[in-house]
């Protein structure tokens, strides 16, 4: 059987540094050529960077992203790398496509191309587009209407790009019909918790149903509220898994794979779903035989809260990076949930660049003021102390304000501190409200509400606790200081803003709270089917006309990392102005 060394680079790209991302891949190929690759490829949309969103329905957006792709192939040439093929995912055009009603405005394309020689060797386009949770496909692009297959030392290698395997049909069951050695899917598939179980199974059915060893490609990194966890994996035509490469990690993914000989007639005509086979030879006779130096292997996998952590330090660090910010800033109350934004900080940007403030009203608690202090002790971010009471009394002494009011008050003095020490200090703030709160509207706009980014806006408090009991046992396990003080986790959670109050004052306990947040918000059913699993009636339609009377505070919090099927933002689009109630 003809050999192959196939070299999977999971990379994280920009979106729109073109320039920059082309660096990247000029690097990992490099790599991959010292390393002896035959074949190397990187993830979807790798070039331009992914989601583009709106940015493909610019045609000067789309014309620098295939001029960038055609610079690419020539300088990959010029440095003595263009006999190595190379797949790499990119922003392309329909040129067939005419423009008619309907069509996104200049028929853009989510493609991928193989450059060889200095030159575009095939180019494709997605053929399933995804419209779906975060996905606006049909909107930015046209579908590609081939069946790529590139020849490759004697194999005849069938491409997809990440919905191409997803959805039935397509270009799985017309890899099988080319005769395709091996199925590569380059993929920016984002993350969500638990998908790394599904995307499993999937790339095992996908290569049963295809015929061939099926190598999926992930990107890593971050793109506003997405994470990519990268998690690529081969499995061999029976579904056995060969290689799996680690999460949140960048790298390259290095195998020797046995694969079919090509069929001496190469492949055409029309297969699966209309696909027309547009196959290109660019080396079509065998390699002699060698030595192989890796067979793959299956990187550890991280358990599931750990897992749910390091998305969260990777979401906010690719987010102040990328946008060119070196500090945050955080308000601490002592509470568990500024404590866990905190310690996510400083694993994501360093314990130097985060800067806490404790802002006591007349309401706060000696310990919540000493639990703040302590986090600072022993994480060792930059801590400092403003009390909001002067500014308090001052807003009374004027308003004689009461009741939700007052309380309101406080925190958006809070609010507005920070964003002065961030004016004037060049810190972003850190929001640091969870999913629960921004369900039932348990937030104050224009008060904890501010900031640039939510690290923990997509995680149900009781995910909270547990996530912050994990970082202080991993931070144990490794012979450190644990982060999170223990009176921020064990103590009844409260806003403190009047004498004694805590959070079951105004809503359900967390556990029974979430339960009925995660059928209601996540899974989108109804109230009688979330009564009909055993919750008091009363208390689900108090639940739901909770959430359905927040959506106006949810549009305007800032954006946050997500790691469910279902966040708050582009997953969950609901009018704001809205008469329907599942109460009623």
């Amino acid at each position: 059987m003809p050999q192959l060394r196939l070299a999977l680079n999971q990379i994280d790209s920009c979106v729109g540094d073109l320039a920059g991302n082309a660096e990247t891949i000029v690097h990992w190929t490099r790599h991959a050529a010292e390393q002896g690759a035959h074949l190397v490829a990187f993830p979807e949309m790798a070039l331009t960077g992914y989601p583009v969103e709106d940015l493909a329905l610019r045609s000067s957006f789309v014309e620098a992203s295939r001029a960038a792709l055609r610079a690419l192939a020539v300088r990959l040439a010029d440095e003595g790398l263009g006999e190595l093929p190379v797949l790499v995912g990119y922003l392309d055009r329909c040129e067939q496509a005419e423009p008619r009603f309907g069509r996104p405005a200049g028929s853009p394309q989510n493609a991928a191309a193989v450059l060889h020689g200095g030159e575009v060797a095939l180019s494709f386009a997605k053929h399933h587009l995804p419209n779906y949770g975060v996905f606006d496909e049909f909107r930015y692009f046209v579908p590609g209407e081939t069946m790529p297959v590139v020849r490759v030392h004697g194999v005849d290698v069938a491409l997809a790009i990440c919905e191409d395997l997803w959805q039935d049909g397509g270009r799985v069951p017309a890899a099988r019909s080319a005769g395709a050695g091996l199925l590569i899917s380059v993929n920016a598939s984002p993350y969500e918790r638990d998908k790394d179980d599904t995307r499993l199974e999937l790339v095992r059915k996908r290569a049963q149903e295809a015929g061939c060893t099926t190598a999926y490609l992930a990107m890593i990194g971050g793109q506003d509220e997405l994470v990519f966890d990268g998690d690529s994996i081969v499995v061999d035509k029976d579904g056995e898994v060969i290689a799996r490469a680690p999460q949140f990690a960048e790298g390259c993914v290095l195998l020797d794979l046995d694969l079919p000989a090509a069929a001496p007639q190469p492949p055409s005509g029309v297969v699966d779903d209309g696909l027309r086979i547009d196959h290109v030879p660019l080396s079509p006779e065998p390699l002699p035989p060698y030595e192989p130096q890796t067979s793959g292997g299956v990187a550890e996998r991280l358990e599931d809260l750990e897992e749910i952590y390091t998305a969260l330090v990777v979401g906010l660090r690719a987010y102040a990076a990328k946008n060119g910010f070196r500090t945050v800033l955080v308000g601490l109350s002592g509470g568990i949930d500024s404590a866990l934004v905190a310690a996510i900080a400083c694993d994501a940007l360093g314990a130097r660049n985060v800067y806490g403030v404790s802002m006591p009203s007349r309401y706060s608690s000696e310990h919540s003021k000493d639990d703040a202090a302590e986090l600072a002790r022993r994480t060792g971010l930059n801590y400092r102390t403003v009390p909001i009471a002067p500014m308090f009394d001052a807003y009374m002494g004027s308003l004689g304000l009461t009741g939700v009011a007052e309380e309101n008050l406080q925190s958006r003095l809070r609010g507005t501190l920070l964003m002065a020490i961030s004016n004037q200090e060049g810190h972003i703030v850190l929001a640091p409200g969870n999913k629960s709160e921004l369900a039932c509207g348990y937030s104050t706009l224009y008060g904890d509400s501010v900031g640039a980014y939510g690290p923990i806006k997509d995680v149900y408090k009781t995910v909270i606790f547990q996530l912050a009991r994990w970082r202080n046992r991993a931070a144990a396990d490794r012979g450190q200081t644990p982060p999170i003080p223990e009176n921020s986790i064990t103590k009844p959670p409260s806003a403190e803003l009047s004498p004694g109050q805590v959070d079951t004052d105004s809503l359900p306990d967390y556990d029974v709270l979430d339960r009925i947040l995660e059928l209601y918000v996540d899974r989108d059913l109804g109230r009688a089917q979330i009564v009909a699993q055993g919750f008091e009636e009363d208390l689900v339609t108090r639940v739901l006309r909770l959430v359905d009377t927040a959506e106006y505070k949810r549009r305007q919090y800032p954006p946050g990392t997500k790691i469910s099927a279902k966040g708050f933002g582009k997953d969950r689009r609901l009018p704001i102005t809205n008469h329907w109630r599942e109460t009623t």
